[in-house]
């Protein structure tokens, strides 16, 4: 019962009775199934160091690939959180991180991933895991091709404002 009224808070945005239902629900069972949830309550609520302690303090070995692969991303977003935009991306990285993959969580670990280079200014790398997310996305769980379409159109706005400036530059100077 626990474990479904914090899931379902957590669901609805209600991050403090999330954790304290998820937190109580971890006592009990002694198990971390949902420590990616509890790590994400934390970030919710602006505590993102406290994110990255819980992802550091669990035995990762112990949790299902999904649960690992979702603590990493929550971690991920704790270091963006914090300035930290090259760990972020850095902390992603890894075996799951191949864009030929199509495990259950690759959509998400590939969108996580593109979110992060976006971020850290790496736009041509982003729209590329923005696509492979997008292919990887078979239950359409993300936004992944519109943001791909979004960062190629900002490119694409940037290169045609250049290319009016640099005419309205040109025509100032022929005056």
């Amino acid at each position: 019962m626990r474990e479904a009224l914090g899931l379902v808070a957590y669901q609805v945005g209600n991050w403090s009775e999330a954790l304290s239902e998820l937190r109580a629900v971890r006592r009990m069972t002694r198990t971390d199934d949902h420590i990616a949830v509890i790590a994400d309550a934390e970030r919710a609520l602006g505590r993102p160091e406290r994110a990255l302690d819980l992802a550091k303090e669990v035995d990762t070995a112990k949790l299902t690939k999904a649960t690992q692969v979702e603590l990493a991303i929550v971690a991920a977003g704790a270091r963006r959180d914090l300035g930290q935009l090259d760990a972020a991306v850095v902390s992603l990285q890894g075996d799951d991180l191949k864009a030929e993959k199509r495990e259950p969580w690759s959509a998400r670990l590939f969108y996580a991933y593109a979110d992060n280079l976006a971020a850290a200014g790496r736009k041509d790398e982003a729209i590329r895991w923005f696509l492979n997310a997008a292919e990887a996305d078979a239950e359409d769980e993300t936004d992944a091709a519109e943001r791909a379409a979004d960062l190629s159109n900002e490119d694409k706005n940037a290169d045609a404002n250049a290319d009016t400036n640099e005419a309205k530059d040109t025509e100032a100077t022929d005056e």
